[in-house]
Order: structure tokens, then sequence, then C-alpha cells
């Protein structure tokens, strides 16, 4: 289960950046990562990283739709390729003419259907699920049975009928697509369209399958098993083609929208935990030992004679570990100290004694 970083951070710029200044951000960022240019085994992801991100942000629909849903507002309305669409002439505007090579990483990512369409990919989909302040320090697995299209076991997929294949389009040859010549002057123009009668395809299911019409996917249950990583935070986690299945393309993702629920005793801040403690005023002017709650049980701390108010005591190792980082915070103790509302005549006795001893 991975978590994909928020587009602002990956690019370096804030939510209030004007497109400009993120497409400056980009140019410097993406040249230095591009592939042509950058040697390192993790360019290419990079690459892809900030491209997407700035995809998103140059776009103003999508970027809208990104600060108020984020990773799953936009991974639950368009496709892969659909978000780096409108941005490739931009990619071209950055590069140069061609897109510096851009195109063949963009295939890379997506791949390419018959005739050079962009491959099939399933939608994805979106899971909410609440965990515990306990859950993110040790994880959680979880199993759900998940409502999606799924492939069709019948067809295997294929969306003919078994023991019949499809057939190769004759109207395009197996492409996929149409190309056109048009004569203007000295100059000819091609330009390639889906094919109407196989829709793209290629080829042309002539006897479907029954059970799930041709369509190689019908609605259906399946049982999805992920990990809630310790040190998880709030936000939307991507499970990996575990979302909606397409016949001859690849699986959307399911993105799993985790809310931190707050605790009744501890309050986090990244992996450090604090806690409030109360103790009475003769006890922080005398010291005495007091045992605390932790997320893993009980601890006995002392409390020094003379502690003040809001004297903080340090428990090491005791708070949260951080999904992108090694080792535990700490659990931070605060010392409350009570002053009695109401004292009864010889407790007021023995403050005044003590007020005149201390004078």
């Amino acid at each position: 289960m991975s978590a994909k970083r928020d587009y602002y951070e990956v690019l370096g710029v804030s939510k209030s950046s004007p497109v400009d200044e993120i497409k400056k951000q980009y140019r410097k960022l993406a040249l230095k990562f591009h592939p042509d240019r950058n040697n390192s085994s993790d360019a290419p992801e990079h690459f892809k990283e900030i491209s997407e991100a700035y995809a998103v942000l140059s776009d103003t629909e999508k970027r809208q739709l990104y600060d108020q849903h984020g990773h799953a507002g936009v991974d639950g309305r368009y496709s892969s390729e659909d978000i780096f669409q409108g941005a490739r002439g931009d990619f071209s505007d950055i590069f140069g003419r061609g897109g510096g090579g851009f195109d063949s990483i963009f295939e890379s990512i997506f791949g390419r259907g018959g005739g050079g369409f962009s491959q099939q990919r399933g939608s994805d989909i979106l899971f909410e699920t609440s965990v515990t302040l306990e859950d993110v320090l040790h994880g959680k697995k979880m199993e759900i049975d998940l409502q999606k299209q799924i492939q069709c076991d019948i067809c295997h997929g294929s969306g003919c009928k078994p023991g019949t294949n499809k057939k190769t389009c004759t109207t395009c040859n197996g492409q996929g697509q149409v190309r056109q010549t048009r004569t203007m002057g000295f100059a000819s123009f091609v330009t390639a369209a889906p094919c109407s009668t196989c829709r793209g395809q290629g080829s042309i299911i002539e006897t479907p399958c029954g059970d799930c019409r041709g369509q190689g996917k019908k609605k259906g249950s399946k049982k999805v098993t992920f990990e809630i990583p310790p040190g998880i935070d709030s936000g939307d986690y991507t499970v990996p083609e575990e979302g909606n299945e397409v016949a001859g393309g690849s699986n959307g993702d399911l993105i799993v929208r985790v809310r931190v629920q707050p605790h009744s005793k501890f309050n986090r801040d990244g992996k450090d935990i604090f806690y409030d403690h109360d103790v009475s005023m003769v006890d922080a002017a005398l010291g005495c030992e007091i045992t605390v709650p932790t997320l893993e049980g009980i601890e006995k701390i002392k409390v020094d004679s003379g502690s003040q108010p809001n004297t903080i005591i340090k428990l090491k190792g005791k708070g949260v570990s951080h999904i992108n980082s090694r080792g535990k915070g700490d659990q931070y103790v605060r010392i409350v100290i009570n002053i009695p509302k109401k004292l009864n005549k010889h407790q007021k006795n023995l403050l005044d004694e003590f007020q005149k001893a201390s004078d």
C-alpha cells in the first residue's frame, strides 16, 4: 500500500502559487530528472511523478478537484492518460518541439492499444475507513468485500461466447484507427480517428458471451486484503490494481481514504504522543511516583519535588512510528498541578503556617 505524495510538495510550490510559477518549477525539476539527462535508476520515476503533479496543478479544473478532495478527487474522475492529456502541449512547449522525449515516456507509462490508441484502464474505486491511534502504532490488516467490475468468469474477459473468438476488423485491418489524408494547396494533412466499426478495438465480437453481453466484465464482489502500515496519517493511499477491471486493459486502483480517530487520552503530533497528568500541589511540592498510560501499557514515572506547572517528562520511544521515517517518537507527559478550589479550616490553618514559615 503506497501513498502518493502531495503534488505541491512534489514540485516544491505552495497552494497559492500561480500557474507561471508552477510551470517554471516543473521545468527546473524536469530538466534535472529527464531520463535523457539523468542516468540514475530512479530518474524515470521522479520524472513521472513531477510530470503528473504538473499535469494536475497546471489545469484549473483538475487543480480545483485536487484542492477539494485530494488524490481521490482526481483519480476517481480521470484516467491516467486523461490527467496527462491536457498538459501535453505544455510539455512540448517546455522541452521544445517533440516534447523532449516525453511522448515515449508517456507511452511507457500507459502502453499502447491497437492502432496507437492508449490501453484502456479501469476506473479507480474510493474506500473510506477510520483507524485508531493503536492501529497507527501497530498497523492493521484489513479485508473487505469490494463491489466492483470484475472479469467475466465465463469468457475470461474476452467478451466472446466460449468456443468462439474475436474477428479482425476489416474496416481498419485490426489497427483500431482509420487515417484520412486531406490535401490543401501544396500541403497534405493526415488525421487519425478511432475506427467506428470496432470502436478503436481492432477486432469485432460476432458472438458475444451471454453472461457479460460481450463486455468481458460484470458487476461482482471481490475480497480484497491490504495492510494499513504503522505510522499512517489521515489521507489517501493507493492499493494498486484493485479498482475496477477492464477487459484487455489494466485495472484501476483502490484508493483508501484513511481517517485517524481522535483519542480520548492522547494527542498526536507526527511521531510524538502528548498526555496530561494531574497531580496535587502537595505531590508536586514533595515529589511522588505516578503511573501514566501509554499506547503500549502503563508506565511508572517519578515527579521530582518542586515540580512546577507544565513540567514535561519524556518517555523515550513511547510514541509511534511514521510511515516515511525510521524509529518511534516519544511520549511527553505534562504535569498539571491541581489547586484546590475549596479548603476546610484545618487546611487553611496549615497553609497559613506554611506561609509564615516561608517568610
